[in-house]
């Protein structure tokens, strides 16, 4: 049944609803491949038919109903159909997980969600290949934009998406929950033991996963538009989601709480026509006063009862830019403090960029050049416009204007991002007049 008036296909709408059709299809059947591609033909269908016969008034019904028609006439055709089922029964681990048929009442749609989340961070993947699958799977990502963001080479990011794949496709037991991965002949004590090393590794996959996917929306690594306020928002949501099932634990909170304090400056970060408004320069009125109080609220209690963690770390650091008045009052000697503590914790490519921007605010830009120096040999970073933008601020910064002028052209032609691009040629510019 549709509305009266033809109303076309979202491309937001359908891409929002993909890991929760996804993660439906998933509960009801199992077959990782095979319920992705006929997710595919679902978003296809829609794409063709909503806009002549107009939207239904139940979106997400009529793509679980097709991509389940789809998937269960593959499954038809396959010789192993009794065993698939029986590997599909074994993944509802109670009745009212079972996606019910279009239209029946059910759970909140992020339930789907927030299931192919966990079930996307198997224990018997490598870490890189599940962070991979769920990006792919939940965060919608293509490879190429899962590759920037973990910032290796886009080919060796679609051999571990087909790798990971492959190890779901062959495995006796696909989508097991953390318990049902433990060894039955070892202690009750010992497979408690392993129960809460899996759960904490899937976790922390879980929660790298929402990382990404929200930097992702809060600063597009490539297109016209800097921002993917979609993707941001989905990410804080399940966040939520995850944080409503954990509360007392300290990263989960401490990533919650740096979502909501880096989104808060969203609608200050860009100017009428688009362009990108660095920190130091943005209108702190437009700031989103109440995500901020309760991001620090959050931090606040975690850093106090829980054990510290990088997210905690990282969320304390956007507090104290969040709760100075403008960009010369903010507490550069306690923002260098919180970033010496985060690179001993987690000393990545990232983190040790933002250390050295914030030991040039405290010590001056000539120490913090040095730091640059030793990141020029990372893999990770090397040739990323990321670090040749931050040496050209810093060279600027020191008074060197014509290296400053070529490290923002050299940034500029790295990114794929044209915000980012027409930012660091203005830049290049402005030091040129």
């Amino acid at each position: 049944m549709t509305h009266p008036a033809p109303e076309p296909a979202s491309e937001d709408l359908l891409r929002r609803m993909a890991p929760q059709v996804l993660g439906a299809l998933l509960r009801r059947y199992g077959h990782f491949d095979a319920a992705e591609d006929a997710v595919q033909e679902a978003l296809l269908a829609a794409a063709r038919q909503w806009p002549e016969e107009g939207r239904p008034r139940n979106p997400r019904g009529w793509l679980i109903r097709v991509a389940s028609r789809r998937l269960t006439d593959q499954l038809r055709s396959e010789a192993a159909r009794r065993r698939r089922e029986e590997t599909a029964a074994a993944l509802t681990p109670r009745d009212e997980f079972v996606a019910p048929p279009p239209g029946e009442g059910r759970a909140p749609a992020e339930e789907d969600t927030l299931t192919l989340l966990f079930l996307c961070c198997r224990a018997d993947l490598p870490a890189a290949g599940r962070i991979a699958l769920t990006l792919r799977a939940v965060g919608g990502l293509t490879t190429a934009e899962i590759a920037r963001a973990l910032l290796v080479p886009e080919a060796t990011m679609a051999q571990r998406i087909s790798r990971a794949k492959r190890r779901i496709r062959t495995s006796a037991s696909p989508f097991g929950s953390p318990a049902d991965t433990a060894d039955t002949a070892a202690g009750e004590q010992e497979q408690e033991q392993e129960k809460a090393r899996e759960r904490a590794a899937r976790l922390a996959d879980v929660l790298h996963v929402l990382y990404l996917i929200f930097n992702e929306g809060y600063t597009a690594t490539s297109g016209r538009e800097l921002q993917r306020a979609d993707l941001a928002t989905e990410a804080i949501r399940l966040t939520r989601a995850v944080h409503a099932l954990l509360p007392d634990d300290g990263e989960v909170a401490g990533l919650l709480a740096l979502m909501l304090l880096t989104d808060a400056r969203r609608a200050a970060r860009t100017g009428p026509d688009g362009s990108l408004i660095p920190l130091a320069e943005q209108d702190r009125t437009r700031w989103d006063r109440d995500a901020i109080a309760e991001g620090v609220a959050l931090v606040s209690d975690a850093l106090t009862r829980t054990p510290l963690g990088p997210y905690q770390l990282r969320a304390a650091i956007a507090a104290v830019h969040d709760e100075a008045a403008g960009d010369e009052d903010t507490d550069w000697a306690e923002i260098l403090a919180l970033y010496e503590v985060l690179v001993r914790l987690v000393p990545g490519p990232v983190e040790r960029l933002g250390h050295a921007v914030a030991v040039a605010m405290v010590h001056g830009p000539r120490r913090a050049l040095d730091l640059l120096a030793a990141l020029d040999d990372d893999d990770h970073l090397a040739g990323h416009h990321r670090l040749e933008a931050v040496r050209a601020h810093l060279l600027e910064m020191a008074g060197d204007r014509a290296a400053a002028h070529a490290a923002y052209a050299k940034a500029a032609g790295l990114t794929l991002s044209t915000p980012e691009r027409r930012y660091l040629l203005s830049r290049a510019a402005r030091i040129a007049e």
